[in-house]
């Protein structure tokens, strides 16, 4: 084989190294430098499929390792960030749930090796942009000090059940990688670019934490397809 064909597995492992090292991090309770690292983690994502297809060099040790590397730094990683929030003094179940998106994404992976209707869009939660959802999240509420034993470990955890329960649902959700054959702006991308500039920008305005921008973004991805899927349900069944 061709040197220049190992050029899109040595970038995924460049994702899962980003991720591993963000899992060291977290452990260690500096989660300022975890959420860069999957933000890291997620442009190496982009980049090494954009690479295969540019080079012709898809082949199936890159897509089963493509997986791996998206488990830990997707999975493992932002589950781990949540976890390590949870006020030590919270009853032990209660710490643990933030786990469950661990699970569900590795569930979430193993569909999607499987499932041919996603070559285009997604059926579910991308496995990134939950992941960004809650290692966001998690580095927000780090930077502000953590949160009490009280009803907003509740709170967070029902976060980290939805978000979990989303990752295996069959909700439609449309991608923003660049793929042939695939519309890239079209209603649904215009309206998520445009409310996301907005999210940020009034993040800035606000002097709030760079985290929260990032959860802003991923937030209006989620919200704008649950609400497409819930509007495309009612016309189905006007």
């Amino acid at each position: 084989m061709a040197l220049y064909k190992h050029i899109p597995n040595t970038i995924t492992s460049m994702n899962l190294l980003s991720g591993v090292m963000g899992v060291i991090f977290t452990l260690e309770g500096r989660l300022e430098w975890a959420l860069p690292l999957m933000l890291l983690a997620a442009a190496f994502d982009f980049c090494d499929g954009l690479a295969a297809r540019l080079l012709d060099a898809h082949s199936p040790i890159g897509g089963e390792l493509d997986s791996l590397a998206d488990l830990v730094s997707f999975g493992v990683l932002p589950s781990l960030m949540l976890y390590k929030v949870m006020p030590a003094d919270a009853p032990a179940l209660l710490r643990y749930i933030p786990l469950f998106v661990a699970v569900m994404s590795a569930v979430r992976l193993a569909k999607f090796n499987v499932d041919e209707r996603q070559t285009l869009d997604f059926l579910g939660l991308p496995t990134p942009s939950c992941a960004m959802v809650c290692g966001s999240l998690a580095t927000f509420l780090y930077v502000a000090g953590g949160i009490p034993a009280g009803p907003e470990v509740w709170v967070l955890d029902a976060i980290a059940i939805v978000l979990g329960l989303l990752l295996v649902s069959e909700i439609p959700m449309f991608g923003m990688k660049i793929k042939k054959g695939h519309k890239l702006l079209d209603t649904k991308r215009i309206a998520f670019l445009i409310l996301a500039a907005a999210a940020v920008l009034a993040v800035l305005l606000l002097k709030q934490p760079w985290s929260l921008a990032v959860l802003a973004v991923f937030s209006v991805y989620v919200i704008e397809n649950l609400v497409v899927a819930l509007i495309n349900s009612f016309r189905r069944g006007a």
